[in-house]
């Protein structure tokens, strides 16, 4: 079922796009182009602009399109940005669930004004695991071991993914665990996530928004799963 009056393209990516996409891309690329004009631009929908600040805004108007399209509310509109750094504040509005979550560097990270904390869970069997992507899972060299790590969690939850990485941000549960993503997808997860006090890393062993995959977990579990996967 489809919300009424929204239709949707499949972008050669497979991914879908609608106008709300587009448009929303537009307001928040003019709106940070009137209001930074030397910072860079990128966003998931086409906005490029080179930087000729050091900085760079990125944008993902709206993460989760088949959410949106279909009437779940696990959608938002993600907002980071770049400097020479690294990702320096982000923003990830979950627009129908009414929760702003945001961080700065060095500022700490927030739900609207509630200062965030990630738990303190440092056993598997008392956790909550999410997975982005589970049909992912087939055939890829690490799918298997996701499923046997899967299995020595106390739950799984898989809400859609920006608002799992805030389940982990938030204290409310401890792994995510995303397959296959854009920097307009993790940019401002990442910072919101790290300032709260989760770790952050690809599964190559990296820790950037360009390694097109992540786990954001709390600290007392990463050793599990970087072990469980294979991480260095």
């Amino acid at each position: 079922m489809r919300r009424d009056g929204v239709s949707a393209e499949t972008k050669a990516d497979r991914t879908l796009v609608t106008a709300a996409d587009r448009e929303c891309e537009r307001l928040i690329a003019g709106g940070l182009s009137e209001k930074f004009p030397d910072d860079g631009l990128l966003g998931e929908e086409g906005a490029l602009r080179e930087s000729r600040s050091g900085r760079k805004w990125i944008v993902d108007p709206v993460d989760g399109t088949v959410d949106y399209v279909r009437g779940i509310p696990a959608w938002s509109v993600l907002i980071a940005l770049e400097d020479p750094s690294g990702v320096a504040a982000g923003v990830c509005y979950l627009a129908e669930m009414g929760e702003m979550y945001w961080a700065g560097r060095g500022m700490g990270s927030y739900r609207d004004d509630t200062l965030l904390r990630v738990s303190e869970v440092g056993r598997p069997a008392e956790a909550v695991l999410s997975v982005n992507g589970l049909q992912k899972l087939s055939g890829a060299d690490w799918g298997v071991k996701v499923l046997e790590l899967m299995s020595r969690f106390r739950a799984v939850r898989c809400f859609g993914g920006c608002y799992d990485a805030m389940l982990v941000a938030s204290g409310r549960a401890e792994v995510w665990i995303e397959p296959q993503a854009s920097e307009w997808d993790l940019a401002p997860l990442k910072i919101i996530a790290e300032e709260a006090g989760a770790v952050f890393f690809n599964f190559d062993g990296a820790a950037s928004i360009y390694g097109g995959n992540c786990a954001i977990v709390a600290p007392a579990l990463a050793p599990v799963v970087r072990e469980a996967l294979g991480i260095p």
